[in-house]
C-alpha cells in the first residue's frame, strides 16, 4: 500500500510478506529512484528534488526481519506548498485552486466521484508522483528476485513515431541472460533508456520538436525477465493467472493504455501455425523451443522462457498549450488547467514498469514457495529447479 500526495510532505508505503534474511541496500533503491527521475524529456520538478528512501521498519542491519517493511520518501518541494497542502484548517484551500479539468486526466471523473469542489484534491493523488513509492517497493522485490538469480530489465522501444528497427526488436526479444550486463549498460547509457544509439538520437530529436511546439509524446517500453521456472501463476482460476496480474499492475501505471505479453498484437494478424512456439527435444538440450512469441507465458503460467511484457504509454495530457475544457463552477468554455509537467515520461515509465513486474513476480514466487525466511525459500527454489530440469530432460 502506498500513500501521499504529489505536493504533500512525503510518500509512504508498506510492503508485507518479504521473507526474513534478505539483504537490502538503501543505496540500490535510491539508484532506482534516480532512474525514475531521469530520462530525456522530464520536467522542471526533477531538478528540484532528488528522491531518497528512509526505511522505517522491517529491516535491521541491512537484513529483512520478516515483518512489514515501511518506507518514506520526502517531498522536498513540499516546502513551497506547505500552507496549500496543510492537513489542518489552516490550509490555504483557495490558493492554487483548479476548476478547469484537463482532458486525459482523472480530473473530471474524480471531482464527480468524490464530490470535490477543487480539482487539486484529485490531481494531487492521481499524479504519477505516487510511482516513486512503487519504484521503491519494486526495488525491494527485485532484490528478492536477484537472490534467486532472476534478472529483470526494462528499456524503451518507441517514442512517438521513432522506434527501434524491427530487426533489433526481434533481436532483443531473443536476447539471452548472458547478454544481460551488456544490454543493461546500453540502456543506462542512453538518455531515453533505449539500447540502440541511433534510435536514441532520433527519439531525442522528436522530443525536442514536441517541446518546441508545447506538445507531449508517448511511446512503448519493454520489460524482460530471465531465470523464471515453469509453473509460476496458475490456470485454475481467472485471478491466479499471471498474465492477468501482470496486465493489471502495468495498466495501473498512470498513462499506460495498453499491455501485451510477447508479440500479442502482431500474432493477432497471423495464422496459429505461424505464431505458437513449437516444442523440440534433443539429447543435448532436452525439451526446448526455438522461438518465444508467447513471451514466456502460456495458460496463465510461466513456461520457462524469458518473460516479455510490452506497454504503450499515451502522450502526457498536461500541455503547455492547453486543450479546450469547461469551468466546472460557471459551466463556461475555457482552457484546461496547466500544471508543471513533462514533455515525455516514457523512460521513467519503463522504470515504473520494471518495478510493477518485479512486484508481481515476487508475489508469484512467494505464493509458490516457502516465504518465512530466505534459507527455506532458496532450498525450495533449488529443489524445484532440479525437478524441472529432470522433467525437461536436461
Amino acid at each position: 500500500m502506498t500513500a501521499g500526495e504529489s505536493h504533500g510532505p512525503a510518500l509512504s508505503a508498506i510492503l508485507e510478506g518479504i521473507p526474513a534474511g534478505l539483504c537490502i541496500s538503501e543505496e540500490a533503491i535510491n539508484q532506482d529512484l534516480a532512474r525514475r527521475q531521469g530520462g530525456f524529456g522530464r520536467g522542471k520538478r526533477m531538478g528540484l528534488e532528488s528522491d531518497r528512501i528512509r526505511i522505517l521498519s522491517g529491516v535491521r542491519g541491512g537484513i529483512t526481519l520478516g515483518s512489514p517493511i515501511s518506507i518514506l520518501i520526502e517531498n522536498k518541494d513540499h516546502a513551497n506548498w506547505k500552507l496549500v497542502m496543510a492537513s489542518g484548517r489552516e490550509a490555504a484551500v483557495d490558493e492554487k485552486r483548479i476548476v478547469h479539468p484537463r482532458p486525459g486526466h482523472a480530473d473530471l471523473g474524480g471531482v464527480i466521484k468524490y464530490r470535490h469542489q477543487d480539482i487539486r484534491n484529485v490531481l494531487e493523488r492521481a499524479s504519477a508522483r505516487e510511482t516513486a513509492a512503487r519504484v521503491a517497493i519494486g526495488s525491494l522485490c527485485r532484490n528478492l528476485l536477484s537472490a534467486l538469480e532472476v534478472s529483470i530489465l526494462a528499456w524503451v522501444e518507441q517514442i512517438g513515431a521513432e522506434s527501434m528497427p524491427s530487426s533489433l526488436v526481434d533481436g532483443f526479444d531473443q536476447m539471452h541472460a548472458e547478454q544481460f550486463a551488456e544490454w543493461q549498460k546500453a540502456v543506462c547509457d542512453s538518455p531515453v533508456y533505449c539500447p540502440d544509439r541511433e534510435t536514441s538520437d532520433r527519439m531525442m530529436g522528436t522530443i525536442k520538436q514536441a517541446a518546441s511546439q508545447g506538445d507531449t509524446l508517448g511511446g512503448i517500453f519493454v520489460v524482460k525477465c530471465w531465470g523464471l521456472p515453469p509453473g509460476l501463476g496458475s490456470y485454475v482460476h481467472w485471478d491466479r493467472r499471471l498474465d492477468g496480474q501482470l496486465g493489471s499492475a502495468v495498466l495501473s501505471i498512470p498513462g499506460i493504455k495498453g499491455v501485451e505479453i510477447g508479440r500479442a498484437f502482431d500474432m493477432a494478424k497471423e495464422f496459429g501455425s505461424s505464431v505458437h512456439d513449437e516444442i523440440f527435444i534433443s539429447s543435448r538440450q532436452g525439451l526446448y523451443r526455438q522461438t518465444n512469441r508467447a513471451g514466456g507465458l502460456e495458460g496463465g503460467m510461466t513456461n520457462g522462457q524469458p518473460l516479455v511484457v510490452r506497454a504503450a504509454m499515451k502522450p502526457i495530457p498536461t500541455l503547455s498549450h492547453p486543450l479546450q475544457s469547461v469551468n466546472l463552477e460557471t459551466l463556461e468554455a475555457g482552457l484546461a488547467a496547466v500544471e508543471r509537467s513533462d514533455v515525455c515520461a516514457v523512460p521513467a515509465a519503463s522504470v515504473v514498469g520494471e518495478a510493477a513486474v518485479s512486484y508481481i513476480l515476487a508475489q508469484a514466487v512467494l505464493d509458490r514457495f516457502s516465504r518465512d525466511n530466505m534459507e527455506e525459500l532458496l532450498r525450495d527454489w533449488q529443489e524445484y529447479w532440479r525437478y524441472v530440469q529432470e522433467t525437461l530432460g536436461k
